[in-house]
């Protein structure tokens, strides 16, 4: 099996700040330890993704202490990607030159929050030409309302961001299946 990146997108404590409302999947950040830690093993390419709000009311502004990624990554990583965009594909320094500089043409995709920037850098990856995993219980979201004012819970948002990735953009997986599917 080739290697493949692990992107771990927006890990960052800013997102433990209660005003984001009610989130899903209380074990995300367990199952991304759990592949960082095999990714480390096998030497493949982790990716940490940190983003750096311009929003004014936004924990995750560089300034702020929300905006640093959660002690678990902490000293781990072999890039770390700044992005002001949705996608971890369009921060700096430049995540698709460093991946093809290195030859990787598959990447796994985790983080918070699913159907924002992990659904969307799933997408763009896919755009560029990616083999694309996306482990869905390695990431988490919130309650969000429509504007129709009808709120749709984080766990539906989750299952409609699987859906949307399905068969085109990506293979989802969770993380056991994954995990097991790797080189021993």
């Amino acid at each position: 099996m080739q290697a493949q990146a692990l992107i771990v997108v927006d890990v960052q404590a800013g997102f433990d700040d209660p005003a984001w409302g009610n989130r899903n999947n209380p074990a995300c950040e367990q199952n991304i330890a759990a592949l960082a830690a095999r990714w480390e093993q096998l030497g493949w390419p982790l990716v940490l993704v940190r983003h750096d709000s311009a929003e004014p009311q936004s924990p995750l502004r560089p300034e702020l202490p929300g905006n640093r990624l959660k002690d678990f990554l902490h000293g781990r990583g072999d890039l770390l990607v700044s992005k002001s965009a949705h996608s971890a594909f369009h921060g700096r320094p430049d995540l698709h030159g460093w991946l093809a500089e290195r030859g990787i043409t598959a990447v796994a995709v985790c983080g918070l929050t699913t159907n924002h920037c992990c659904e969307t850098t799933a997408r763009v990856a896919c755009d560029l030409g990616y083999r694309v995993t996306f482990v869905g219980d390695a990431t988490a979201t919130f309650d969000r309302r429509a504007p129709s004012g009808a709120v749709i819970d984080a766990d539906t948002l989750a299952q409609v961001s699987y859906a949307n990735l399905a068969g085109e953009f990506a293979e989802v997986r969770d993380t056991a299946s994954l995990l097991g599917s790797l080189p021993a």
